[in-house]
């Protein structure tokens, strides 16, 4: 006998008023109570998909915040995830900052009034790319402690920042049983990716981890991501490209998906990468059609790193992840469009999908399958019925026919069928858009007064430029010594001396050398060696520079000492670009030299071993000590007007002021004139610069969305700098007399330096120039 059932139209109906009435708590209206089943998260007991991207709230500004989070909402999201950054809220033990990008409580309240959900990564370890992976330096100088394992001085600290932050939403009413907009609470992440490394006490920590989460009585669920073996009040979810084969841990437990990595990051060693929307759509649709129950973007917003946030080492300033919202919060197309569309499609097949516990699977050839959603009533017209229809061959179409209708499979590609029958979504067909002609500026030694129009991949739209109205003055970084500095009779570690305060450590010492006691001493050749140093390495002897080489493994420059006994003074400054925030314990890699430090003769034979030696050591640049870098610092010292003979020369600082340039587009600086070093703007800082790295060319061939993706398989900008543009929030301007100061190590040319706005990649914008 047939059970009565509703027809489609009141289900549908049904669905939306639910669904609506839970989105009114989500803006600050009922109280919510979150659990979950086997097939996904209930909220007040009825089952709801959650589509969710990743947003890093201090990759962008609060002003920012309320624009993304509406245009994530558009784009087809119900929630927004983001970490805690520890480093962030207590940079030093005991002080917290809860202001600016790190209004932690501001942004979730933003996130509520956007009618969103919330889910808080806790951590706190948060890895993203971010300096120490988001622990703060002060946690190094903790006696005995060592981070993400079973050891009590650490476990002790991690729980007093977690019941704090956990204490803090309580407190403001966030939580989704108390009206706002928190449905999940992570700690820790991805530590089953290095737990092995810790043996025993790796395994006691994760359980230690999951049980004090558990004593904080946040009263939503907590997951551990990439946690196989997380308790069983635990739910463990999956990280990766793709999460279709990705089984829950443990049963009753939904099949969660908390980081689809939409593209990657930067680094100054490679081209940027990028990933094909087909792709992750291919990625997302096959996810839902295999039981699938919430899944966030990483990220959705990827933002910047300003300052020295930046992990690594040797990531770029710009986070943008060619996400679909991208670092400035611009929609890019046509990733954004084409997500949007597939979110929509799932939408439409939610009561089908969340009315069942499993769909029925319907091979359709060798490489081809369907999966069915359909209840009791489906068969007459009358209850849900969705289907995905996949074929994950990598070069060749297929002809399928399901529920005896032909349909046409592009390869590497899902269609979706939200009543069964019509294919509203393909992953693979993208709407049909005009080939956008890109303008960008080619020269900006002058004021610019033509721009040429160029199809250059993924090139920005330059809207406007400031550049050859700016009026440069320049201070010479000080190379000699100062009167204060930390003696030691070997190098000392950088980032227990500097505490992390600057990039830069001087390692200074003397040292004689008599050739005459030497063997074969004509001609001879010299050259400093490191067996050990990181990041990057500036040479100088005798208050000479003499070069620069990149950090690693016995690094040596060429020298040329004083042989007749008097002292030779050798000075190398060792910079961080960025610490290490991912590994097991790599809070204990360390940082600047770290080996031995050896005066080579004629390239092979030992001159001298200089390691052990009245070694000082003076942290951060005298430019940074005297904060020329704010309104106010910058007074601290005697500038010279113009830029004069100091184009071209290492180590010396420039500044200018320039007017808030008109209209609402974001605004950036365009520094590929310039080499490397750090930006300022009215005291922020904007990052580190590094526009003299290359990246290679003929790495980048045309990108095919079919077939698995990795990280090296699609990149775009080769032969160009690999970060030309750098973001200068408009929240951080005034109308006029804007301050930037740069620092430039590597002798570029301000004179090329642009103030510009920025339209989308993908669309044609008007040029106006200046």
């Amino acid at each position: 006998m047939e059970l009565p059932t509703m027809s489609r139209c009141a289900l549908l109906l049904f669905t939306l008023i639910l669904h609506m009435a839970i989105a009114a708590s989500a803006q600050g209206g009922q109280a919510v109570n979150v659990s979950f089943d086997h097939r996904s998260l209930l909220f007040n007991g009825e089952r709801q998909l959650v589509v969710a991207g990743i947003v890093h709230y201090p990759r962008s500004t609060p002003a920012m915040w309320p624009d993304l989070l509406q245009k994530s909402k558009a784009g087809g999201l119900n929630a927004i995830q983001t970490y805690v950054f520890w480093n962030g809220h207590e940079p030093q033990e005991g002080q917290f900052n809860f202001e600016g990008r790190f209004d932690l409580v501001r942004f979730v309240k933003d996130v509520q009034s956007a009618g969103l959900y919330l889910i808080l990564r806790i951590g706190p370890y948060v890895c993203a790319e971010w300096n120490l992976g988001g622990f703060p330096q002060w946690l190094l100088e903790v006696p005995g402690i060592e981070f993400r394992t079973d050891n009590e001085p650490f476990k002790a600290k991690m729980e007093v920042f977690t019941r704090k932050i956990v204490a803090m939403m309580k407190e403001h009413q966030l939580f989704s049983w108390q009206g706002g907009p928190i449905i999940l609470a992570q700690i820790e992440n991805e530590y089953g990716s290095v737990q092995a490394a810790y043996g025993e006490a790796g395994k006691r920590y994760a359980y230690w981890a999951a049980d004090m989460a558990k004593s904080l009585d946040a009263g939503v669920p907590w997951i551990m991501c990439q946690q196989p073996d997380a308790p069983g009040f635990i739910v463990n979810t999956c990280n990766g490209f793709y999460c279709d084969n990705f089984q829950p841990h443990r049963w009753p437990m939904p099949k969660m998906w908390t980081e689809n990595w939409d593209g990657w990051f930067g680094g100054w060693l490679y081209p940027m990468p990028r990933r094909a929307a087909e792709d992750i759509a291919f990625a997302v649709a096959r996810f839902y059609a295999k039981g699938g129950a919430l899944m966030s973007y990483y990220m959705y917003h990827g933002g910047t790193s300003f300052g020295r946030t930046t992990g690594g080492p040797f990531l770029t300033t710009s986070y943008d992840y060619d996400a679909p919202l991208d670092e400035y919060g611009l929609i890019r197309e046509p990733k954004y469009s084409h997500l949007a569309a597939l979110h929509s499609a799932i939408r439409a097949c939610e009561g089908a999908l969340l009315a069942v516990d499993e769909p029925l699977v319907q091979q359709l050839g060798p490489k081809q399958e369907a999966h069915l959603f359909t209840s009791l009533g489906a068969s007459n017209g009358s209850g849900p019925c969705a289907a995905f229809l996949s074929n994950w061959d990598e070069s060749l179409p297929f002809l399928a026919t399901f529920r005896g209708r032909p349909y046409v499979l592009p390869p590497w590609s899902v269609s979706v069928l939200p009543d069964c029958t019509t294919v509203r979504f393909n992953t693979a067909q993208m709407e049909a858009r005009p080939k956008a002609i890109m303008p960008i500026v080619e020269s900006t030694t002058e004021a610019a007064s033509t721009a040429t129009s160029k199809v250059t991949g993924d090139r920005r739209i330059v809207e406007h430029v400031q550049s050859g109205t700016l009026e440069w003055s320049h201070w010479a970084e000080p190379l000699s010594p100062r009167e204060h500095a930390v003696t030691a009779r070997v190098p000392l570690e950088q980032i227990a001396t500097t505490r992390d305060t600057s990039d830069y450590l001087w390692y200074r010492r003397s040292f004689t050398l008599n050739s005459t006691s030497l063997p074969d001493s004509n001609n001879a050749t010299y050259s400093i060696m490191l067996t050990a140093a990181r990041d990057l390495v500036h040479f100088f002897l005798n208050g000479d520079y003499i070069g620069h080489v990149m950090g690693g493994l016995n690094l040596t420059a060429p020298v040329s000492p004083r042989e007749d006994g008097t002292e030779n003074e050798l000075a190398v400054l060792v910079e961080t670009v960025g610490l290490q925030n991912f590994s097991p314990r790599f809070e204990q890699m360390g940082a600047g030299i770290t080996g031995h430090v050896l005066l080579l003769r004629n390239e092979i034979d030992l001159a001298a071993n200089l390691t052990h030696g009245n070694w000082t050591h003076e942290t951060a640049l005298e430019g940074e000590l005297r904060g020329v870098f704010s309104p106010e610092g910058q007074r601290n010292v005697t500038w010279s007007a113009g830029l004069g003979r100091s184009v071209g020369s290492p180590f010396t600082w420039y500044k200018t002021s320039f007017a808030s340039p008109p209209g609402t587009s974001p605004v950036a600086l365009d520094l590929q004139s310039l080499g490397k070093g750090l930006v300022w703007v009215n005291g922020h800082g904007i990052g580190r610069h590094w526009p003299s790295q290359i990246a290679a060319p003929g790495q980048c061939p045309p990108c095919d969305y079919r077939g698995p993706f990795r990280t090296d398989k699609c990149y775009t900008g080769c032969g160009q700098p690999i970060q030309r543009w750098y973001h200068v929030p408009r929240e951080w301007l005034q109308p006029t007399d804007n301050l930037l100061v740069i620092f430039e190590e590597q002798g570029g040319d301000p004179s090329g330096v642009a103030v510009v706005t920025l339209g989308p990649e993908g669309v044609p914008a008007s040029v106006e120039t200046s």
